[in-house]
């Protein structure tokens, strides 16, 4: 009888302990299709049978973006504090400390600057595997940081989103974050400087609502789930029935959310084209 009994909380186990990456010699996707995980990894991450883009975080997506994966790191050593002596089944420093040996991560964002396709970017992307992705002060104040360094510098700026939203063990402080970043791109937007926002599998809850969808150009990976609560909470907020995959990148799409959709091995250009756009730059290779 032991085996129809579950014998820790949950229905999964905890987002620290969720990969990005694949493991092992073999990678199934969703629809069955089987690969060698080297040659995913070659063809960055994205199965090539389906198209589906299996989850990575920021160190492949710097390795994506900046050229031949150079890059300098910008505060790489904040970490969050816990201002509400918050505990649930552990204590939140705890949970901390777990998630950063697990993770070999600060917090659930990194942010940097480098040379992409020749010209100066900065980079704010953000981990799914450092406790869901969720959005604390840390991550706020990066954010916020990284936005301040493309304004001093005039540098275009980019935020990968990849969050469960913001992070309950701190509360209000977590939702200052929205307001906090929303400021600083505001400011971006006022020095004309560009910010681009891609949405990667998931962006909810208060990234959606905040960052994440303030770009001056929106851009999604294909398949992404991108909302702010989840269908029940949204069904039973609005009295109505839900259309099948309204939450998708490709629904969001058809109604206008976002401006476009690329495959993962195409985005550095798109990136790079869409701010030579923006800035009235010639268009580069």
């Amino acid at each position: 009888m032991s085996w129809f009994k579950r014998k820790t909380k949950g229905i999964t186990t905890t987002t620290e302990e969720k990969k990005d990456t694949p493991k092992g010699l073999w990678y199934k996707s969703p629809t069955g299709k089987i690969i060698d995980t080297e040659e995913l990894e070659k063809n960055y991450f994205v199965s090539p049978e389906d198209g589906y883009h299996v989850r990575i975080g920021s160190k492949e997506y710097f390795q994506i973006l900046f050229d031949d994966g150079d890059f300098k790191e910008l505060d790489p050593n904040l970490v969050s504090k816990d201002p509400l002596s918050f505990e649930d089944t552990k204590k939140y420093p705890e949970r901390l400390k777990s998630a950063q040996e697990k993770t070999g991560l600060k917090d659930a964002v990194r942010t940097a600057i480098g040379k992409s396709k020749g010209k100066d970017l900065v980079v704010a992307c953000m981990d799914f595997s450092f406790i869901g992705g969720s959005m604390g002060s840390v991550v706020g104040e990066k954010i916020a940081r990284a936005a301040d360094y493309s304004l001093k510098n005039n540098i275009p700026f980019v935020i990968i989103s990849k969050s469960g939203g913001a992070r309950m063990m701190e509360a209000a402080y977590s939702l200052m974050q929205l307001a906090k970043t929303s400021a600083k791109l505001a400011q971006l937007a006022d020095a004309k400087i560009p910010y681009i926002s891609l949405c990667t599998d998931p962006t909810t809850g208060g990234t959606t609502a905040s960052f994440a969808m303030l770009g001056d150009i929106n851009i999604s990976e294909p398949g992404a789930l991108i909302g702010f609560a989840g269908p029940r909470v949204v069904q039973e907020a609005t009295g109505q029935k839900l259309p099948d995959g309204f939450q998708t990148a490709e629904f969001l799409l058809e109604h206008g959310f976002l401006d476009f959709i690329t495959h993962r091995k195409d985005l550095k250009n798109k990136i790079n084209q869409y701010i030579d756009l923006i800035t009235n730059q010639p268009l580069r290779e």
